[in-house]
């Protein structure tokens, strides 16, 4: 059975690799066991999208933000992972990403 694959879509315009690269480092930490593939794709326009398979699980476009990680761990979980608990990400939120530039 094929493993879920995550793809991080992110602006190069923006200088968002770092934070891209960060998320996927903490997907793949998170979800070791579970997730088959995290794939960071470059864009441009600002984009900062997050997809499960076809799923988009986050849009920078349609939420106005980038994703709290542990909102975005949470959506990942509740699809790939019912029921596992977090730990302590289910109760507070993790570190900043590395410093990037903001548009």
């Amino acid at each position: 059975m094929r493993q879920p694959r995550v793809e991080i879509e992110y602006c190069t315009q923006c200088r968002w690799l770092l934070r891209a690269a960060w998320t996927a480092q903490e997907l793949l930490t998170t979800f070791s066991d579970e997730l088959g593939e995290v794939a960071l794709v470059p864009g441009t326009g600002a984009v900062f999208n997050v997809r499960l398979d076809e799923e988009m699980l986050w849009s920078r476009q349609e939420q106005g933000a980038h994703p709290d990680l542990a909102d975005l761990k949470r959506l990942v979980r509740d699809r790939i992972a019912p029921g596992r608990s977090l730990g302590h990400t289910d109760r507070r939120s993790p570190p900043p990403p590395p410093a990037d530039h903001e548009h």
